[in-house]
């Protein structure tokens, strides 16, 4: 499919087709990535949508234990009392 670099005000755009938005699933927020051979474009990331339903798996399977506790610090080791 071919399409043209057109003015939109101070920027410039390229109007994709509705069918290849459609079958792509791209929406909204975008992420562009240059690569050797053009411009990617797919959908942003949302770091954290999938949070509410890993805390859910894990209340559910009791699994509220840290999975790197780490070493304690200096300020634990004298002064923190249980």
């Amino acid at each position: 499919m071919k399409s043209q670099i057109i003015q939109i005000g101070n920027s410039q755009g390229v109007r994709l087709p509705k069918v290849l938005l459609e079958e792509s699933r791209i929406s909204g927020e975008v992420e562009l990535e240059l690569h050797p051979d053009g411009i990617l474009i797919r959908n942003a990331e949302k770091p954290r949508a999938t949070w509410d339903e890993q805390f859910k798996l894990m209340a559910e399977n009791d699994d509220d234990e840290m999975i790197d506790p780490g070493s304690p610090t200096a300020f634990e080791k004298k002064e923190w009392q249980w």
